[in-house]
C-alpha cells in the first residue's frame, strides 16, 4: 500500500484516464514502487508539491506492481518516474529521483502548457 500525503491521490487501472487523462488541471503522476529506495526520497517532495499546488494541479501516485497495465501502456521501465500530463497528453517529464526544485519545475511546464 502507497502512503501518500492528504493531496495526494493514489491512482489505479481502473482510474487513471478518469482522474489523469480526463483532468482540466495539469496533473504530475509518479509511477512509484514500494520496494523502491528513490521513490521513498522522494515522497516528502511529492507530499509537499501536492499541498503547493493545490487547485491547479493534480499530484498523483501510481504503484506499478498493482497497476501493470498502466505503467506498461506508457512504457515505464524504472521507477521513479514522473509525468506530467496536461490535457491527456504528456508535456513533461523525469526519469529517476530529483530536487524538489526540479520536479516543481515539471508540474509548471504542464501549467504554462
Amino acid at each position: 500500500m502507497l502512503m501518500a500525503g492528504k493531496n495526494v491521490l493514489v491512482v489505479n487501472d481502473l482510474n487513471f484516464e478518469s482522474e489523469v487523462m480526463n483532468s482540466d488541471q495539469p496533473v504530475l503522476v509518479d509511477f512509484t514502487a514500494t520496494w523502491c529506495g528513490p521513490c521513498r526520497q522522494i515522497a516528502p517532495f511529492i507530499d509537499q508539491l501536492a499541498d503547493e499546488y493545490a487547485g491547479r494541479a493534480k499530484v498523483v501516485k501510481l504503484d506499478i506492481d498493482e497497476s501493470p497495465s498502466t505503467a506498461a501502456r506508457f512504457g515505464i521501465r524504472g521507477v521513479p518516474t514522473l509525468y506530467v500530463f496536461k490535457g491527456g497528453r504528456i508535456v513533461a517529464q523525469q526519469q529517476g529521483a530529483a530536487p524538489k526544485t526540479i520536479l516543481a519545475r515539471l508540474i509548471d511546464t504542464g501549467i504554462g502548457a
